[in-house]
């Protein structure tokens, strides 16, 4: 089997292009004091981001606004979501996002 320098390069380019991003960050601020007030601040960063995430997917299809009426995504969010606050379990919430989807999914299009 003959192995390609070309491919190595590459391989060992990529790692490093994503370790670097990761540490430099991480040791820039390992030895920086941040205020209080930034503290706090970035403890709302993410909740947001996943908050984002999951507005995109449940609101949008295709890039569009998608119909509130047909949106499966939206409807098996409303029980997760209210599973999710009562009981705080990542694993139920998980379970009961999928089985609310099949569910869904199996009464609208069955």
């Amino acid at each position: 089997m003959n192995v390609r320098w070309e491919v190595i390069l590459i391989i060992l380019g990529s790692g490093l292009v994503t370790f670097v991003p990761r540490v430099l960050p991480l040791m820039t601020m390992s030895r920086l004091t941040l205020p209080k007030w930034l503290m706090s601040w970035l403890d709302y960063v993410p909740i947001a981001v996943i908050s984002a995430l999951i507005a995109q997917q449940v609101f949008t299809e295709n890039g569009e606004v998608s119909s509130l009426s047909n949106n499966i995504e939206l409807l098996s969010a409303i029980p997760t979501f209210l599973i999710a606050t009562k009981t705080r379990s990542l694993l139920i919430t998980v379970l009961t996002g999928i089985l609310s989807y099949m569910l869904i999914r199996f009464i609208l299009y069955g």
